[in-house]
């Protein structure tokens, strides 16, 4: 295996790691209420709020990673996100209480704010021409993170208690950066990147994409973040009642999400053969009405609807990463992702709190998914503001779209 290859394994490896971290609380609070509810408390909202401020350091820590890497190189801070996350895990399942839970969710915030803007850089450098399909791969072991969250975490806090639900994964973390760590820290993706030119765009059709991206990253971030969470209770709530019935609710989060990591590597591959807003906007299309349609639901179709809308939700993040690599240049990357997922995971950040509360305060699901839809129409409303251009797939054609020099009069 050649140095951009493993770059592009641990890259993967991480991105797993990110967000399943993410969504450990989101599974465990169900065991928390009932193992140590005089600790923690024994409602679902307050606790689910704890990781509030993991999600605002999320976002708020995205932004300055560009600059820190060109002092720092990428390498050295993906090695201090598999340590610094895994770290966080273990030390929340020492919590003593709700508040010392809360702080060990912020050093997993802290840590983990590394990974996208830093990792995504990396894998697209490295990717060379084959920036969708990697893209998509990379997606899929996103949400492999995001489907095997909800089902190992209700299975060994099923056995072993919440408490192992975080520190098991935590040590794996940790061995994963210490295999990085041996495996020798060179960006070599980088290097390989700087091989091929990339094209001159012209720079209204770049700040177009960049506003446009910006503003779906907000709104989608929230739709993302704020699904997840309230997936395991939606699965609870409409198919598994029963508090005994932990582990169901674990397997039907998984295969729910199993089908939007699916849909990641089929965007991925369509990426590359279609402009990105011919696949975004069917993407965009199908989530308000599922959500609308969740509202009403109960029993089996639940898991259909959900996985339909998993698919969408997920496949959109695919697109969204690439929107950056066919619009800026390699050197601004690292940079514009930082913004970007700043401004993504703020939305995603408002989504802990807001879905704690409005489940609590209406008793149910349905105000949640009421909201999200909402979310999802301002993203589609923004998605046709998109560029379709066929450049993307031709980068030589830029030239052409750049506006001709003034010729200059003779003497």
């Amino acid at each position: 295996m050649d140095a951009p290859a493993r770059t592009i394994v641990f890259v993967n490896l991480a991105h797993i790691f990110t967000h399943y971290g993410l969504l450990i609380l989101a599974t465990a609070v169900l065991a928390m209420v009932v193992q140590e509810g005089a600790t923690f408390g024994t409602t679902y909202g307050p606790i689910l709020a704890l990781g509030t401020g993991m999600f605002v350091i999320y976002g708020l820590g995205s932004l300055p990673m560009g600059w820190i890497a060109e002092r720092t190189g990428r390498p050295a801070l993906l090695l201090l996100f598999f340590l610094g996350t895994g770290a966080g895990m273990v030390l929340a399942g020492f919590a003593t209480g709700p508040w010392t839970l809360a702080a060990a969710m912020f050093v997993m915030g802290a840590f983990s704010a590394i990974y996208h803007p830093i990792g995504t850089a990396m894998l697209v450098d490295a990717a060379g021409d084959r920036v969708g399909a990697s893209v998509g791969v990379n997606g899929v072991f996103g949400n492999l993170g995001v489907a095997l969250a909800p089902i190992v975490t209700a299975a060994v806090a099923a056995a072993f208690g919440w408490r192992w639900g975080f520190i098991l994964p935590g040590l794996l973390c940790i061995a994963g950066g210490l295999l990085y760590w041996r495996e020798g820290l060179v960006d070599v993706a980088r290097a390989k990147a700087a091989g091929k030119p990339f094209p001159t765009i012209p720079p209204a059709v770049v700040r177009r994409a960049v506003i446009v991206l910006l503003c779906i990253a907000t709104t989608s971030g929230f739709v993302f973040n704020g699904f997840t969470l309230l997936l395991p209770k939606l699965m609870q709530e409409r198919l598994a009642g029963s508090p005994d019935l932990l582990p169901v609710v674990g397997v039907l989060a998984f295969l729910v999400t199993l089908c939007g990591g699916l849909t990641q590597f089929t965007v991925g591959r369509l990426i590359d053969r279609q402009t990105l807003k011919r696949v975004f906007m069917p993407l965009a299309l199908v989530q308000m009405p599922a959500l609308l349609v969740l509202t009403q639901l109960s029993g089996w179709p639940v898991l259909l609807v959900s996985a339909l809308l998993c698919a969408s939700i997920f496949g959109q993040v695919t697109v969204n990463e690439t929107m950056t690599a066919r619009y800026v240049a390699p050197a601004l990357r690292a940079k514009l992702y930082s913004i970007r997922f700043s401004v993504g995971f703020l939305g995603a950040a408002l989504a802990s709190p807001i879905v704690g509360w409005l489940h609590d305060w209406y008793g149910g699901s349905t105000a949640v998914l009421l909201v999200l839809g909402v979310f999802a129409t301002v993203t589609l409303a923004c998605a046709l503001f998109f560029p379709d251009r066929q450049e993307e797939l031709r980068p030589e054609l830029w030239a052409q779209s750049l506006p001709k020099a003034a010729p200059v009069p003779a003497e």
